[in-house]
């Protein structure tokens, strides 16, 4: 219920107005929303890029952190970064039980991805990406990152 009517307020405000280079792409239910990102600077890395998130709101929301993914498809790649691997889960503190507070919405979570992407150099995935993106079988969510670079 509480998650609803969150998700409800979060919704409209989302409708009428949102930050340059986010999108609401899809938000038929309050379980699971596409939304989509731009990087607005000159970064030549993601020069000319959109891409798509995937949050999926369990009924703890917003005390618990949504689900955020990125997802790839026919026109939307999975951006190239040291803290996101190759099948898009995202290893930021924000989305960790840690790191996530209820003042945290879908906005400032797509900010914040945008700010991450925006600072970053290294065109590179995470060490043992493909190991990694093999051998997963956890949610994003039950995964304990450790949270050691803060420079990226």
């Amino acid at each position: 219920m509480f998650a609803s009517k969150r998700l409800s307020k979060e919704l409209t405000k989302l409708q009428d107005k949102l930050p340059p280079g986010i999108a609401l792409v899809k938000a038929d239910d309050f379980r699971e929303w596409l939304m989509d990102i731009q990087v607005m600077d000159e970064n030549p890395i993601y020069q000319g890029q959109t891409y798509r998130l995937k949050f999926t709101f369990s009924q703890s929301y917003p005390i618990e952190a949504p689900e955020v993914v990125f997802v790839r498809d026919e026109s939307h790649p999975i951006p190239m970064h040291p803290h996101i691997y190759s099948n898009g889960i995202i290893c930021l503190d924000l989305l960790d039980r840690q790191g996530w507070s209820p003042v945290h919405n879908v906005e400032s979570v797509c900010v914040s991805l945008q700010s991450m992407l925006t600072s970053n150099t290294k065109n590179e995935r995470p060490p043992g990406d493909d190991s990694f993106v093999r051998h997963n079988t956890q949610r994003p969510r039950d995964i304990n990152f450790v949270f050691h670079d803060n420079a990226v």
